[in-house]
């Protein structure tokens, strides 16, 4: 059943839109404009319940109803204002405790807009030049005046300011709260009863940094409150990270045809809406014709949202959200609205215009009511689009001002009663200037201590109007804000009531940049606003664990960040370890060269006497695999976790052993070329053959060694470093050089030593010898040589565990080399061929040799 009620309504809605710009009759031409309350105390009430507007769009004062051209839409929703007054002042005349004995009254005039008319029906009332013409009830009897109620537009209670000023008579306004009325030096008789938008900009940019809108559009009225509001809306905006992608400031004179207003619009999905309804009409108009159905509108206004007929299914400000104060409901009030009508309130001339507009209840030829009146309709039948029964922000404004004079003139009786215990019968007598004092103090007092104040300054409720299909216009409130509400809870959301415009399936977005995810940090781009930047990674051991950073974090000393650049965490100690498997492969190979080192020198124990082992020093021999074994075994010292002492083995039995072994390998050469070279030999080379000369050349060379690596380990010895940067997440543990210097004079001594035995060996490659092994030196130094001039600039390219392999690596190659190309050769004569090993052979070589050797 209800939804076919509701279906039926819905249907009638054209009905209902099509009266609303119903063509003036002649009744309406005939019916006065201005009607009388009886009451002992009269409120003046100034205040528009048409709309005026032509055709052509003529300014308002061109307008005049004799214009046939003209149109006036009949505002029904201002009528309300006329509602809220009546039933605040019958609620007071109810009261027994608030001004007993006397009954509050008002005149109301129409204000069309017009200067000189709005003035002239002030003059009127102020002189009580009131006779029958104005008031078609009128009555002789005494009235006081107390305080005019003017609204809603700035313009309107300006013009009558200006002129109440003059007699300090109590001027209450409740439009919206507007900082030029409140200067008491201009308007010093003026009381708004509007709360002010003090806490309104936060309460926006607050629903922006909920939703993660960071770039949003603003258009507002050219004025000093549009200046001031943009200025906190930049303010506001600044510390959450928004910006404005368009500011469009509505100038006085602005038209539909003003084309720079409509650039730029597309940029944004947001767009804020602030301004009173009378500053922003044209442009919120012109907006709905447009069909924006692309945006999500935020503003401080209820908009009319139906004006006329046009029968479209899609309304451009549907999903909109609407920022209002937080208001006490009235129930009482929606009761009173259920009661009304003509004949209950028959000085009301207004009232019947509207039962004519959706009843028919006028007369065909005098205009009145008519006596068969539907007194059972009421205008609870309408949808609440058309006529919302609850209270809105401006009557709610008008029932606050008309209790704050019913109780300054309680507080007047009181101070009359206290001065004057007996009455004399002739009721309230006062002057209206008095109740300014009264005023004032209602107008600084906390609101909250006020219990007949409907309104919070800092708390606002936040609607969401549903038209689709257009008609529909539900305004249901899905959050509210409250500046004094604990951080965290400021704002308060039901996001599932949300509906959003037709072209947005989901929460919509409207930012200039995506989201900077953890990991990256914003970097501003030169010359745009401060929501559109790039997103960069965060720089090496950094991190950023929250999106939209601007600076990224240092992990700390001994953590590192992981490769999302999100999180640290503790670096693990690392080095070249016998359990990895490059430390435990170049372990093995350490130990098997060492072990084969041995063996080949087992060899030359065993065929000691052969000639091929006498035939080259034999001693040398066994000197040089001796030292080629401790050659290799150094190399474990740079495998395992290092420490001081093994920090100073590594570089001291690396030099010391690899002297001897190429001191070795030039007594060896200098040997072959003492032996074959001199012809003819002296006293001082007979003498060095015979006492083994060359011999001494190990010490010493090996003392000069020493000598450096004296001074090296005195001066700047090798440590234990850490490398941490090399291999990420790792601290590497590694022993320092120390001394660069003193590491590479150990490594050049050692190359001095290499390319003099090269050249010893060399000079004695083709000299006459059954064994002669110096082609085999020669080319074992040159690999020597080799291996570690290639070694220098690998070693200063590579860090960590890699550059201690390259050491040992260069440790094993080299020594491999001296091994393989020296004893290589001679293990393969004494395992595989012994018949070359021996001295029948040798004899046969030797006269080979010497048949064919040249005669000197």
């Amino acid at each position: 059943m209800f939804t076919w009620i509701f279906f039926f309504r819905l249907l009638q809605i054209p009905k209902f839109v099509s009266a609303f710009t119903y063509n003036i009759s002649r009744c309406y031409y005939t019916v006065t404009e201005v009607f009388h309350h009886e009451g002992d105390v009269v409120v003046g009430a100034f205040f528009p319940l048409h709309t005026f507007y032509t055709e052509k769009k003529m300014s308002h004062k061109t307008v005049l109803y004799q214009y046939l051209d003209n149109r006036i839409q009949y505002n029904f929703k201002n009528y309300k204002y006329i509602l809220a007054l009546q039933f605040a002042i019958e609620e007071i005349n109810r009261n027994p405790n608030l001004l007993p004995n006397t009954s509050l009254g008002f005149d109301f005039y129409n204000v069309r807009f017009t200067e000189k008319y709005t003035l002239d029906n002030v003059l009127i009332w102020l002189t009580a030049l009131v006779h029958r013409k104005y008031f078609p009830n009128y009555n002789c009897k005494k009235r006081n005046f107390t305080a005019a109620l003017t609204g809603t537009s700035l313009i309107i209670s300006a013009q009558i300011g200006t002129l109440l000023q003059l007699f300090k008579f109590p001027q209450i306004t409740f439009g919206p709260y507007d900082p030029l009325l409140s200067d008491h030096g201009q308007y010093p008789s003026l009381y708004q009863m509007a709360p002010k938008d003090t806490s309104l900009s936060l309460a926006i940019v607050s629903l922006m940094a909920h939703f993660r809108w960071s770039c949003v559009g603003l258009i507002l009225p050219d004025d000093h409150k549009g200046n001031k509001i943009v200025s906190d809306f930049r303010e506001e905006m600044e510390r959450k990270g928004i910006c404005l992608a368009f500011v469009k400031m509505i100038p006085a004179t602005w038209t539909s045809h003003f084309a720079k207003f409509w650039e730029h619009m597309d940029e944004t999905n947001v767009t804020i809406v602030y301004g009173d309804v009378d500053s922003l009409e044209g442009v919120m108009r012109n907006i709905e014709q447009r069909l924006l159905t692309q945006n999500v509108w935020i503003m401080n206004i209820e908009h009319h949202i139906i004006d006329r007929a046009d029968y479209f299914m899609l309304d451009t400000f549907h999903g909109s959200l609407i920022f209002k104060h937080n208001y006490k409901e009235n129930f009482e009030f929606t009761k009173f609205i259920q009661t009304v009508n003509p004949n209950k309130y028959p000085e009301d001339v207004y009232l019947p215009k509207l039962w004519h507009l959706f009843f028919k209840s006028f007369a065909d030829i005098n205009c009145n009511v008519l006596d068969n009146c539907q007194t059972n309709a009421s205008l609870d039948v309408f949808p609440r689009h058309i006529f919302d029964l609850s209270m809105n922000a401006e009557s709610t404004s008008i029932y606050n001002g008309v209790y704050a004079v019913a109780h300054s003139l309680h507080e007047i009786r009181l101070q009359q009663l206290q001065m004057q215990p007996y009455e004399n019968g002739e009721g309230m007598v006062f002057f209206p200037w008095q109740l300014n004092r009264f005023l004032k103090d209602t107008e600084v007092k906390d609101k909250r201590c006020l219990d007949w104040r409907q309104t919070i300054d800092t708390e606002y409720d936040i609607l969401n109007l549903w038209n689709l299909p257009k008609g529909l216009g539900l305004k249901v409130k899905i959050g509210s804000f409250s500046a004094n509400a604990p951080q965290g809870q400021k704002l308060s959301l039901s996001e599932q009531m949300i509906q959003w415009p037709e072209i947005f399936s989901e929460i919509p977005q409207s930012v200039c940049s995506e989201s900077c995810e953890p990991g990256f940090r914003k970097v501003a781009l030169e010359g745009k606003a401060i929501c559109c930047y790039k997103c960069t990674p965060c720089g090496d051991n950094e991190i950023s664990n929250e999106t939209d950073v601007y600076q990224c974090v240092k992990c700390q000393e001994g953590h590192y960040a992981n490769t999302e650049r999100n999180n640290c965490f503790q670096k693990s100690v690392i080095f070249l370890a016998y359990e990895d498997p490059l430390g435990m492969a170049l372990a093995s190979v350490a130990l098997c060269l060492s072990a084969l080192t041995v063996f080949v020198f087992g060899i030359f124990v065993k065929h000691r006497d052969t000639p091929i082992v006498k035939a080259n020093n034999r001693t040398l021999s066994y000197i040089l695999l001796i030292t080629l074994t401790f050659c290799f075994l150094c190399s474990l010292n740079f495998i395992g976790q290092p420490n001081t002492a093994t920090c100073i083995l590594q570089q001291t039995t690396f030099a010391v052993t690899f002297t001897m072994a190429l001191a070795t390998v030039l007594a060896k050469a200098i040997t072959v070329v003492l032996a074959f070279k001199v012809s003819f030999p002296g006293k001082i080379v007979r003498w060095l053959m015979l006492s083994r000369g060359p011999n001494y050349i190990i010490p010493i060379c090996t003392l000069i060694q020493l000598l450096i690596c004296g001074i090296w380990m005195t001066t700047s010895p090798p440590f234990i470093d850490q490398d941490a940067h090399t291999e990420h997440g790792h601290i590497i543990i590694l022993c320092n050089k120390g001394s660069a210097v003193a590491f590479h004079s150990v490594l050049g001594y050692l190359c001095f030593l290499a390319l003099g035995s090269y050249t010893m060996a060399f000079l004695s490659r083709n000299l006459p010898d059954t064994f002669n092994e110096s082609k085999y030196l020669s080319f074992s130094m040159l690999v020597f040589f080799c291996v570690w001039v290639t070694f220098l600039p690998v070693f200063h390219s590579t860090k960590g565990k890699i550059m201690v392999s390259m050491e040992v690596f260069s440790i094993l190659a080299s020594s491999t080399a001296l091994l393989a190309f020296i004893f290589g050769p001679k293990c393969y004569i004494i395992l595989l061929k012994p018949e070359n090993n021996s001295f029948t052979h040798m004899r046969k070589k030797t006269y080979s040799r010497k048949k064919n050797f040249p005669k000197i």
